[in-house]
């Protein structure tokens, strides 16, 4: 079994109004009951607004922090899950459901050493 990064990219703004997220939360909810009832679900978390990052570097010896998401864009990560499977292609039909059930792309990675 294989470890994967399902991350879900989100357009940058404000929420969309309750009567339109419910539905598509219940949606994913039915996804990761089903990731979970496999045993394939690991771990997922939802993320806070990007304005809430913080970038860490070191250069040249000095600390620097900048207040923001590393790069702007006009997506970000919202949130992800942490699946084990057996194969790419069961990580990519997992992928392919959340696509649905969130009306989000989902970036799908291998985790290493997992």
């Amino acid at each position: 079994m294989t470890r994967y990064l399902l991350s879900f990219y989100q357009p940058d703004g404000p929420p969309p109004p309750p009567e339109v997220i419910e539905p598509i939360m219940a949606d994913c909810r039915v996804v990761m009951d089903d990731l979970k009832a496999k045993g394939e679900w690991v771990f997922d978390s939802g993320l806070h607004d990007p304005d809430t990052a913080t970038v860490v570097r070191v250069k040249d010896g000095d600390l620097l922090m900048t207040d923001g998401p590393f790069t702007e864009g006009k997506e970000h990560i919202g949130g992800f899950v942490i699946i084990e499977s057996a194969d790419l292609d069961a990580a990519l039909d997992w992928a392919a459901r959340l696509a649905g059930a969130s009306t989000l792309p989902i970036e799908v990675r291998p985790m290493q050493g997992g």
